[in-house]
């Protein structure tokens, strides 16, 4: 899960180059599946910070 969570952060990084500027609408959240659970996540690119809301193991 930490490695999926990783990856995330790095694709949030390279979307928004430079988030403090970023006046765009903000991004929905969504659910991110893994082996043996999923996690829900927010990314905020004006505050440069990808928020896990919801972790669930199974």
């Amino acid at each position: 899960m930490e490695k999926r969570a990783d990856e995330l952060v790095r694709a949030a990084e390279a979307f928004y180059l430079d988030g403090s500027a970023y006046r765009g609408e903000g991004p929905k959240g969504n659910d991110a599946f893994v082996p043996g659970g999923m996690f829900s996540y927010l990314v905020l690119p004006r505050h440069e910070c990808v928020y896990l809301r919801q972790v669930t193991y199974w």
